[in-house]
């Protein structure tokens, strides 16, 4: 167990490689010869991290347990399963046992490889262990899959295209990366999840809308702006595999953190 002044990322990665003609997890998709998502993200969180958790799905367990195994860092990884695709926040607060006694986890999408070390960074200083405190890097982008709506310094929404909502040219998007206290984090949700309406496209209860809500119960949610729209785009279909693919051959430095 991880004790209080420690950070402990979190790797949701039960996500299947079907969409992206991929006989394999996602998170085992090589971006470059020998590279795949996994090893971009580990290398990344790693560096900056005490310990890294990997939720995974049942049936690709051993393929990313191997995976994880051969890379360095393999001691300070370990897996959290998800029976069941019911989310992303299903999927984090599987893995409690492994940070229920650390002092902030970083929750990392297992789809996002280009989000930078420098970013990851930058979202753990900002934080800095305060109490009952979210950090999200976001960044203005023409067309936001994800929206974060501010009034007054206070998040007061979380709009979602995969859920049918509207977001609007040029609004605040994310980057796949969140830093969120863990005292009190797991009750929060508890509460959360017992009276949250499930989206009415994905039947889910939705990990994101619970950010206002904990804004709206005495957690600071802080936006961290960053500058390269590139961050925020995840691996979810073949051009996107492909976009990265390209990206990472003529920036052989990426493999390593950017």
């Amino acid at each position: 167990m991880l004790d209080a002044m420690k950070l402990c990322a979190l790797v949701p990665a039960a996500g299947r490689g079907s969409r992206l003609g991929l006989d394999r997890p996602k998170i085992l998709a090589e971006v470059a010869p020998g590279v795949t998502i996994l090893s971009v993200l580990s290398g990344k969180l790693l560096a900056i991290a005490d310990h890294l958790n990997i939720i995974v799905a049942p049936d690709a367990a051993d393929l990313i347990a191997a995976a994880i195994r051969s890379g360095p860092g393999a001691d300070r990884v370990s897996t959290a399963l998800q029976p069941e695709p019911l989310g992303m926040g299903d999927a984090i607060f599987r893995g409690y046992d492994r940070w229920a006694s650390a002092g902030a986890i970083m929750v990392v999408w297992g789809d996002q490889v280009f989000v930078s070390a420098a970013t990851l960074a930058a979202a753990r200083d900002a934080h800095r262990g305060a109490p009952r405190t979210v950090v999200i890097p976001v960044v203005p982008l023409a067309e936001p899959y994800v929206e974060y709506v501010f009034d007054a310094g206070r998040l007061v929404a979380v709009r979602q295209t995969r859920e049918g909502d509207r977001c609007a040219p040029g609004g605040l998007g994310d980057v796949g990366a969140f830093v969120l206290s863990v005292a009190g984090l797991r009750d929060a949700w508890l509460e959360y999840s017992a009276l949250a309406a499930r989206g009415g496209a994905t039947g889910e209860i939705n990990f994101l809308p619970f950010l206002p809500w904990l804004a709206a119960h005495g957690w600071t949610v802080t936006p961290l702006p960053i500058g390269d729209p590139r961050e925020a785009r995840g691996v979810n279909t073949p051009a996107d595999l492909e976009f990265f693919r390209a990206e990472f051959s003529r920036a052989p430095v990426a493999k390593t953190g950017r």
